[in-house]
């Protein structure tokens, strides 16, 4: 499933850094404003300890982890809704993603420089909201202007999108993102397809020093203040250690690095795991002796979709899905036992799929 999130903030504030950390990409890494010119994209891996019990368990040839698509889209600037920066290519790097992730300037540096002279993570927040803003107004508009005639005249239909898009229209009016208007999950689905930029979920990432990778700062303190009413993660991550660590050649040699400073996880791989959950997505698992592997469908998949996922003959020739949940499966410690103990379900084509059911499909085509 080719979802995207795609990492945005203005230049020079570790967005890039933060890429190659996560995608061991090399995306030039510069201190000048538009180092990057075209979006890098990068294909994560998404850590799960549950695929490490399974395959341990099972033992099988191989491992296949679940993946998303990471996008490093070049740092916005002031007037970007204008063209200004490149900016109507930048705008469209993000329209293609699925979520964003928001990277925040939260530490001091003299020897980095900062496009508006200081540093202030919610000001440069604002910044990029306003420019996102505007483009989602300008959208707006040239849909507004295509509904308002008919609905003038008495068309039912046009009446109700008009009234949709004019509520987007004053709350975006008002400074602030479509996401959080105050429109209903039926009224949402008339605008999907305006492609809303401001309407993406969003996960904030406050990029600090060392000393505060533990606890943030005052800087963090801000952002959190500021985003309060949005519904949005905030994550706490040191860029620049993120990059030491995955310089480091071996696990005993991070596992230390990381016990030094404080923390029991490297903070890109709790990115990961929060961008998979941004974009609504869950796993399931297939477990043989060939391999163990992990596969990514969206929230509410119902078992024909999700075979589906494997190979579409699989979804076609749906018979039934043979499942056992995560957990039995690590009690139980294989098939036969979960069998044997009466845990094995049998569904059929409306079973809704959880997050960590272990699956076989029979299907015939």
């Amino acid at each position: 499933m080719a979802l995207k999130c795609g990492i945005v903030g203005l230049p020079n504030v570790g967005k890039s850094t933060l890429f190659n950390c996560l995608s061991n990409a090399k995306a030039q890494a510069a201190n000048f404003p538009f180092c990057t010119i075209e979006p890098n994209v990068g294909t994560i891996t998404v850590p799960d300890e549950r695929l490490n019990a399974l395959a341990e368990i099972v033992k099988p040839e191989r491992i296949l982890p679940t993946t998303i698509e990471i996008v490093d889209i070049a740092g916005l600037v002031k007037g970007a809704s204008k063209g200004e920066g490149l900016g109507n290519q930048f705008l469209g790097n993000i329209r293609e993603c699925d979520a964003i992730i928001h990277v925040l300037r939260c530490f001091e540096d003299g020897n980095i420089v900062h496009v508006d002279g200081s540093v202030n993570p919610v000001r440069d927040k604002e910044v990029i909201d306003m420019e996102l803003q505007l483009k989602d107004l300008e959208t707006l508009g040239k849909r507004i202007d295509k509904v308002r005639k008919q609905a003038q005249v008495g068309d039912k239909e046009s009446k109700k999108l008009f009234d949709i898009f004019e509520k987007y229209r004053v709350h975006l009016e008002e400074g602030k993102s479509a996401r959080s208007a105050p429109i209903d999950e039926k009224e949402r689905e008339f605008v999907k397809d305006l492609h809303l930029l401001t309407d993406k979920p969003v996960m904030y990432v406050c990029n600090v020093d060392e000393a505060s990778v533990v606890t943030g700062n005052e800087h963090t303190k801000a952002v959190a203040e500021a985003v309060k009413d949005e519904n949005a993660e905030v994550l706490i991550l040191g860029v620049g250690i993120e990059a030491d660590i995955a310089s480091l050649e071996t696990y005993e040699e991070r596992a230390l690095f990381l016990e030094d400073l404080g923390l029991e996880t490297p903070g890109v791989s709790r990115l990961i795991k929060s961008a998979y959950n941004l974009l609504n997505l869950k796993t399931y698992f297939t477990a043989g002796v060939k391999e163990v592997r992990a596969w990514t469908i969206t929230e509410g998949m119902k078992a024909p979709q999700a075979a589906g996922v494997i190979h579409t003959d699989f979804e076609k020739g749906f018979i039934r899905a043979e499942v056992i949940g995560y957990d039995h499966y690590i009690q139980y410690k294989s098939e036969a036992a979960v069998k044997e103990a009466g845990k094995l379900q049998v569904e059929g084509k409306e079973y809704v799929v959880k997050d960590g059911d272990v699956m076989h499909f029979r299907f015939n085509v």
